[in-house]
């Protein structure tokens, strides 16, 4: 009963509430040219620490690429220019396989 409902509150397709919300996170990430992955922190989370060292040095290089494009954004008071804004995919996840091959290979062991 609590996680049908859980889903449909978090579920934008079903959701308003949920579909604002997902609007409004996607414009802000791409005014910094970020992911949604991007967001998660590998100090915290030794999973995600786990994962950026199996990933494709090209991957984590883009990553990191990103978050200092946004710093340094952010410190100027600026957003990307508008035809970049366009171009940005800020859900598309480069973790999520990852993290599944991991939780994965965690259950066999």
């Amino acid at each position: 009963m609590a996680s049908s409902w859980m889903q449909w509150l978090t579920n934008p397709r079903r959701n308003w509430f949920a579909a604002q919300h997902y609007k409004a996170l996607s414009n802000r990430l791409k005014k910094y040219g970020l992911r949604y992955d991007d967001l998660y922190d590998p100090m915290y989370d030794l999973d995600i620490k786990e994962a950026l060292a199996r990933l494709p040095r090209e991957v984590v290089d883009a990553r990191n690429q990103r978050l200092k494009r946004a710093i340094d954004l952010s410190m100027k008071h600026e957003y990307l220019p508008e035809d970049l804004q366009a171009l940005q995919t800020p859900f598309r996840s480069y973790l999520k396989d990852m993290l599944a091959l991991l939780g994965a290979t965690r259950l066999m062991v």
